[in-house]
């Protein structure tokens, strides 16, 4: 049996090898691919979804969903670059959809006309999700479970010193999902930190006459570049590939429940995620959240999946 899901997210060079991951793995029906500002702005995160999915040709094609700019949103620095297009410069076909529906819309629609039955995983700042639970206060009880990349429970940040970036960019709707009465598993960067990818991963991509390997062959090349560059380092992260384990895989992570919150206001602070783990409080937990992983079994579930697009052309 197949499970649905939905994938929001700002697609960049880390979503587009989680794609290629979800898209062609058996066990997994992608009912929708819903796009988000973040890391592109909503006009780019939206071509970027409709382009990727039109481009790899899934054996079943999910809807598209539009993303809406986010009033307020802070200047996108994000480290390292991902090229002006958020896809490595890569230059792919764009492709424009005439009709789409805005992400929060088909995000409730799809969710409503299969409850219980759907997960989201949230690979970008959580505004679809928080609009969403607002036009539709019953929504969130008709979620099956959320898989969030983002946050940090140790109190590390990579946009601030305090924030990652997904919760920095929304605090405000960071909050109301965090807040929400959903059954959440956040994959933070605690965790996706400790998951390094090396270059030999290079070799281990689809082939290049396939359409996954033509187009991750060269934006995987360029995130290595752009690390090396920005960073100093030889290896990259994936936080949502890994997120999209965490799914798949959840044995392959130690989680503990833990009460999480999201600071929306501070010069230092804002996006800062917050768990109150003070012992004998008695304060009920709201999700779970991955504190470890086994680095290697994730590489391996990552490879492996990204194999499986070599069996499309």
């Amino acid at each position: 049996m197949t499970r649905k899901v939905i994938i929001d997210g700002d697609p960049g060079i880390g979503e587009a090898v989680a794609l290629c991951m979800a898209l062609f793995d058996p066990r997994l029906e992608v009912v929708a691919v819903t796009a988000v500002a973040g890391c592109v702005s909503a006009k780019q995160a939206t071509l970027n979804t409709q382009t990727l999915i039109d481009h790899l040709d899934p054996p079943r094609m999910p809807r598209a969903g539009a993303a809406m700019d986010l009033e307020q949103a802070p200047p996108v620095t994000h480290v390292p670059s991902q090229g002006t297009d958020g896809l490595g410069n890569s230059n792919l076909k764009s492709v424009r959809h005439q009709h789409t529906h805005l992400s929060e819309k088909l995000i409730i629609d799809e969710v409503r006309a299969n409850p219980d039955e759907i997960s989201i995983l949230c690979l970008g700042p959580l505004t679809n999700v928080a609009r969403a639970f607002q036009r539709d206060p019953m929504l969130p009880t008709m979620i099956d479970r959320l898989v969030i990349a983002g946050g940090s429970w140790g109190g590390v940040g990579n946009v601030t010193p305090a924030a990652e970036f997904n919760m920095h960019y929304d605090p405000v709707g960071a909050r109301e999902v965090f807040q929400s009465p959903t059954t959440k598993t956040l994959v933070s960067l605690d965790v996706t930190r400790r998951v390094p990818f090396h270059l030999d991963l290079i070799d281990q991509l689809p082939a290049d006459t396939t359409r996954a390997g033509m187009l991750l062959r060269q934006i995987v090349p360029f995130y290595f570049r752009s690390y090396r560059q920005g960073l100093g380092t030889e290896s990259i992260q994936l936080p949502e590939a890994v997120a999209l384990i965490a799914l798949l895989h959840p044995e392959l992570f130690e989680t503990e429940e833990m009460l999480g919150d999201v600071e929306t206001r501070g010069e230092l602070t804002m996006g800062a995620t917050v768990f109150d783990r003070r012992p004998n409080v008695g304060l009920r937990s709201n999700m779970e959240v991955a504190i470890s992983a086994h680095a290697a079994a994730i590489t391996d579930s990552l490879v492996r999946g990204l194999r499986r697009a070599n069996d499309y052309t």
